[in-house]
């Protein structure tokens, strides 16, 4: 969790707190008011001793110490009366402390656990500017720690060798999907290669060498090769899998997809009145 260093600072007295001699946090079971179920035991940071156990501190105590918090400290808003907060706007708290400090929003949005990256822009109270000046200082302070060679502009040799290896990965049947400089470790057996990712345009050649591997397999149990017949099988089931994928690239590509046609009251953005439906002295002349 990336947490500013005064706020690590709390937690950590907090988890020396309620860990004591232990070595982790206990767990506690909670009560769910929404679910009215109990929950699992887990590791709450609010939770306190009673008696032999530990128990969850609950949630009219847990807004009872904020508000004694805030009181303590004199907070009021704009006009003049004290301040409250409720759990949720931490959260929000939280993610645009978080952006305003360079984390890029798509990581906000993992570590708030959103589905959908306009629920995280929502929580944030900036403006897309400051977000974007926000993320720019923090690639330029990331630079300023590492090397500087890492930025450097790249020889004419490493760029030819860059290219180099994309042209290196076409292949008869398709294009190869390794990552960038690493060997092939199928030792470029492509029909069994699951990183082959097929050309539709090369069906007949793959038809052509299923034809052949199915009568080399016929020679070979002829003639009692059985481990050439059973790797020749083994490339048999891979031509035959390149197939099917061959097929389904090309049904995805001629599948044609409605996106509708708009009626003109939607694309003007208005409605249509009828002459009648006017009050009298507003009717169009």
């Amino acid at each position: 969790m990336v947490v500013s260093p005064e706020l690590a600072d709390v937690l950590s007295a907090i988890m020396r707190r309620i860990r004591g001699t232990a070595a982790g946090v206990p767990l506690v079971v909670s009560y769910d008011k929404n679910e009215r179920v109990y929950n699992p035991p887990m590791p709450l940071l609010f939770q306190w001793p009673c008696r032999l156990e530990n128990r969850a501190v609950g949630e009219t105590s847990l807004r009872k110490y904020l508000d004694d918090a805030l009181a303590a400290i004199g907070v009021k808003d704009a006009s003049g009366h004290a301040l409250r907060y409720t759990f949720h706007d931490f959260r929000r708290i939280f993610i645009t402390d978080a952006i305003m400090h360079g984390m890029p929003p798509h990581i906000a949005q993992l570590v708030a656990g959103h589905r959908d990256i306009n629920t995280t822009m929502g929580y944030k109270a900036v403006y897309p500017e400051e977000v974007i000046n926000g993320h720019r200082a923090f690639i330029t302070r990331r630079r300023a720690l590492r090397p500087a060679a890492e930025y450097r502009v790249p020889t004419d040799e490493e760029w030819a060798a860059f290219l180099g290896h994309f042209e290196r990965r076409r292949v008869a049947l398709g294009d190869c999907g390794r990552s960038y400089d690493t060997p092939c470790i199928h030792e470029h057996s492509c029909l069994r290669c699951p990183l082959l990712r097929p050309d539709p345009a090369q069906r007949p050649r793959l038809a052509e060498i299923c034809g052949n591997l199915t009568a080399r397999i016929a020679e070979a149990e002829a003639a009692r090769w059985l481990g050439e017949a059973e790797g020749l099988k083994v490339s048999l089931a891979g031509a035959r899998d390149k197939l099917a994928q061959m097929d389904q690239i090309a049904a995805r590509r001629s599948a044609a997809v409605h996106l509708g046609m708009p009626a003109f009251a939607d694309a003007a953005g208005r409605t249509v009145t009828t002459p009648g439906s006017l009050p009298p002295g507003q009717e169009t002349r």
